[in-house]
């Protein structure tokens, strides 16, 4: 199964496949729909947060910190906080 884009692993998930074509147990396809199901009711604080959420998460994956950090600051949210280097950066 060919995944790409941020929709390809929802695709997968739909499906109930992995990524080599092999079916995802039950038991984790209902443990995951639970817990997104929870999710999906829990009330937001903001988009921009959000955002900026997804932004730091995705983009430690494909930026390095001072690239992210410049970044977000360029874009008008706050630059990285301590505890999201740690995480992301390992620092």
């Amino acid at each position: 199964m060919a995944i790409a884009g941020p929709g390809g692993v929802d695709d997968a998930i739909a499906a109930g496949l992995d990524l080599d074509g092999t079916p995802i147990p039950t038991e984790m396809l209902s443990l995951y729909n639970e817990v997104m199901d929870l999710e999906s009711q829990r009330a937001r604080s903001g988009v921009k947060k959000s955002m900026r959420n997804r932004i730091v998460k995705t983009g430690s994956k494909h930026f390095d910190q001072q690239t992210l950090d410049a970044r977000l600051k360029a874009a008008g949210w706050e630059g990285l906080k301590d505890k999201e280097i740690a995480f992301f950066y390992g620092a």
